[in-house]
């Protein structure tokens, strides 16, 4: 989905927080569960029966609270897939060797040509061309085939009461009930992934019920069954989040090894003659003319685009930074881009309790690495870059054995 609250990539935690934030406000009044932190589920029955109240206050008609929550439980296996999560840590080649396979490379032109007139109206409409969002609906879902058969309520509600992120998932649930509300789904028919995901691009509810477009017009948002609607919700979604139209988003690139390495930064943007003045040449084709960012997501050695603003969509959709750059790159391949390159050179990938190691000396060196959890996020990139230019090392933001070393990790 369009990153939520997992640690393997899926909807824009940070825009969530935002919109369900005000929501969570609002349900103040219902009673916290600090004590059992939603481990043994006793006091769900007392949490649920405030929030149906408050529902009801929201302006969400009693029948639909009825029949949406009446036949809801406490689901331990939730809580348990939720604590479980582990720390993503594959290469960006790894994980875009695995996901840009060849079928869905095969399977997602077929879809751009079966669907060709209904992806023309998108973006006419929304500006968003045909590729990233066949990219996102195969990363997503294959396509709409596998989009989860876990009851969306029981589950959202369980998190809800549950103490690690009450605020958002209670906000989360209020707008379950709000689509069921609008008619577009019936309680039986939400399911989807563990953690509330629904249909064909895994909005979370809050996502489907501000972004959904009723695109085959029925009178009713389906992100489930209806594939226009879940492709114009996507397009429009993509759109809110800043999608520049006619531009380009990802273009592989060939560096030179003399190159200034601190200028390969998300944040620091040159025209695409400055990148060419510096050494750096396209793959294939000619550059798209504009102000782009060096992206290099394996240092160096490795594989290196240069990024535009459309970028940032992506980045936005999905926080992490392998996945975003996974799905641009399947965008562009599906958009005629050659295969990647390995780059110049091999990289060693460092593992999380590798990470964690150097996110504890470059705090204990002043530099800010974020939280200690052995995930290579933009807090950690920015000190590894800090790090790298204090200490004479090529500043490409990639974490080496070398800089351990260098700081004192043996």
């Amino acid at each position: 989905m369009p990153q939520a609250f997992r640690c393997v990539p899926r909807q824009m935690q940070a825009a969530a927080i935002a919109v369900v934030s005000v929501l969570g406000l609002a349900l103040g009044a219902i009673p916290a569960q600090a004590q059992s932190c939603g481990r043994d589920g006793s006091g769900f029955a007392t949490w649920l029966a405030a929030f149906r109240q408050q529902a009801v206050a929201q302006g969400i008609p009693a029948e639909v609270v009825a029949a949406s929550l009446d036949d809801v439980s406490y689901d331990r296996a939730i809580i348990s897939r939720d604590r479980g999560q582990g720390v993503f840590q594959q290469s960006f080649l790894q994980f875009a060797g695995r996901m840009v396979a060849d079928y869905r490379l095969k399977t997602g032109a077929s879809r751009i040509r079966q669907q060709a007139g209904l992806f023309s109206a998108i973006e006419r409409q929304y500006g968003v061309p045909a590729e990233p969002i066949v990219a996102f609906w195969g990363l997503e879902t294959d396509f709409g085939a596998n989009m989860g058969k876990d009851p969306t309520l029981k589950a959202l509600a369980t998190l809800a009461y549950d103490c690690r992120r009450p605020e958002l998932f209670r906000g989360e649930l209020m707008d379950a009930l709000r689509i069921v509300a609008r008619g577009d789904l019936r309680p039986s028919e939400m399911r989807g992934a563990w953690a509330g995901e629904l249909g064909q691009m895994q909005f979370m509810p809050s996502f489907y019920y501000k972004y959904g477009v009723d695109a085959d017009g029925d009178g009713r948002v389906d992100l489930l069954r209806s594939t226009p609607d879940a492709l114009a919700s996507a397009a429009n979604f993509m759109s809110s989040l800043g999608w520049r139209r006619g531009e380009p988003w990802l273009v592989e690139v060939r560096v030179p090894a003399s190159l200034p390495w601190h200028e390969a930064d998300l944040e620091i943007r040159h025209s695409t003659s400055q990148w060419a003045n510096w050494g750096v040449t396209p793959r294939a084709g000619a550059l798209p003319p504009g102000n782009a960012s060096l992206l290099l997501p394996m240092g160096r050695n490795g594989p290196a685009f240069l990024a535009y603003d459309n970028f940032g969509v992506f980045l936005r959709w999905n926080q992490s930074f392998v996945y975003a750059t996974t799905a641009a790159y399947f965008a562009a391949r599906l958009a005629g881009a050659p295969a990647v390159a390995r780059g110049n050179g091999e990289v060693a990938m460092l593992g999380a309790k590798e990470i964690a190691r150097l996110q504890r000396l470059l705090a204990q060196r002043g530099y800010d690495p974020g939280p200690i959890d052995g995930k290579l996020g933009a807090a950690t990139r920015a000190a590894v870059k800090k790090a790298q230019m204090e200490l004479g090392l090529p500043a490409d933001s990639f974490p080496t054995a070398e800089l351990i070393a260098r700081l004192g990790g043996g």
